[in-house]
């Protein structure tokens, strides 16, 4: 699944700011706080729990080259949690400078601590000033981190940290944070957005009957979700050839609360993402997608490298396509596709449109394969999320 503000949190949320945890307890907790940060937007969710120090290891040495995990006795030993913080979006306070901040309004002294941070403080000066020097000023002794930082620009953080005397681990709960950090993390190390390809279809594969046809195939739920998804991502993509058939909106409209009656109208969520329509054919004045709020892009081309290329400058890290069969087998012959969320209904349609036209392949030996990563019913519906089967970075 993509990257989820609204993803569900531990027990470990209920963690005062006094209860004492292990490394491993703090690095999940700071795993919590980050889900609470917004999914969209250019920069990763992180967060950060500030442990007191240990003062029961006697033997632990300051800026000790080659550590690389956090193990050993120390590990399992519960210390106070001195400040809490996490990263709101581009333009606020980074997690590592929203622990120290609260902290020092609380006037709780850091000096000594340990940081136990979800991905490598940043070492460079954006939106923000450098989190591994912050944390430097503030006197920590140590920080644990789980994931790396691939993005060329901010990291080093754990260098210029070592470099200066402060402990630093690395790989704590390593699988856990490189799944929270997944999309952000592929679309770093790949230099392009990470790719959702969504499909809604009959159980025998069709997108639309013969007569091109389609609302609804897949029932209330399944739409519903869907919209919880968009506003999760930064642009939703289609084709020219949707736009002339559909003119949507692409907008996020979360469902209405239950018990709700109201006009039977969603609300737009808060957040939009960015509106994509690609292809040369012109797009129409009066365009529903057009919008009034200048979060809509037309690129004429056919090209889905380029595509890829200017969204990405565009700071776009994670597009969800939902164009037709010709721009869905585009991105998938592309071989950009990171992950197919595949709608499918309790329907037979049979001589209708396919989700995905031909891929080039003969036998079965040439099937595209993909691994399944969850399954949901929604509703009559079920949703079977796949994601790519690569080498790992």
């Amino acid at each position: 699944m993509p990257r989820s503000a609204s993803a569900p949190t531990t027990g470990r949320d209920r963690h005062s700011v006094d209860a004492p945890l292990t490394l491993d307890e703090a690095m999940a907790h700071a795993l919590d706080l980050a889900r609470r940060g917004p999914a969209h937007g250019p920069n990763p969710q992180v967060g950060c729990v500030i442990l007191a120090a240990d003062t029961a290891d006697a033997t632990r040495t300051a800026g000790t080259p080659g550590a690389t995990s956090a193990g050993g006795a120390e590990a399992s030993r519960p210390r106070r949690v001195l400040a809490v913080g996490w990263h709101r979006g581009a333009g606020t306070p980074h997690a590592e400078a929203d622990a120290l901040a609260r902290a020092s309004a609380s006037g709780v002294d850091v000096r000594g601590a340990t940081a136990v941070v979800t991905l490598e403080p940043c070492n460079h000066t954006g939106r923000t000033g450098p989190c591994a020097q912050a944390l430097l000023d503030a006197g920590v002794a140590e920080v644990v981190v789980s994931v790396g930082d691939p993005n060329p620009v901010a990291s080093g953080g754990m260098g210029h940290l070592r470099s200066h005397g402060v402990a630093v681990r690395t790989g704590l709960l390593a699988d856990e944070g490189e799944e929270l950090l997944r999309v952000w993390l592929t679309s770093v190390r790949a230099g392009r957005p990470f790719v959702t390809l969504k499909t809604a279809t009959s159980l025998d594969g069709c997108v639309a009957a013969a007569d091109g046809s389609s609302r609804w195939i897949t029932g209330p739920q399944s739409r519903a979700h869907a919209h919880t998804v968009r506003a999760t991502v930064d642009a939703i993509l289609v084709g020219t050839g949707t736009l002339l058939a559909d003119d949507p909106t692409l907008t996020a409209r979360p469902p209405v609360p239950e018990g709700e009656v109201g006009d039977g109208v969603p609300e737009p969520a808060v957040h939009q993402p960015l509106r994509v329509v690609v292809g040369e054919r012109a797009v129409a004045d009066d365009a529903r997608v057009r919008g009034g709020d200048g979060r809509f892009v037309h690129l004429a081309t056919h090209d889905v490298h380029e595509v890829l290329a200017r969204l990405a400058a565009l700071e776009v890290r994670h597009v969800l396509v939902e164009g037709g069969p010709t721009v869905a087998t585009a991105f998938v012959t592309a071989g950009v596709v990171d992950e197919i969320h595949s709608y499918v209904a309790p329907v037979l349609v049979g001589d209708g449109r396919r989700a995905v036209g031909a891929l080039g392949g003969q036998s079965i030996d040439d099937a595209v394969r993909w691994s399944t990563s969850t399954v949901e019913r929604l509703g009559e519906d079920v949703l079977l999320v796949a994601r790519a089967v690569r080498p790992p970075p």
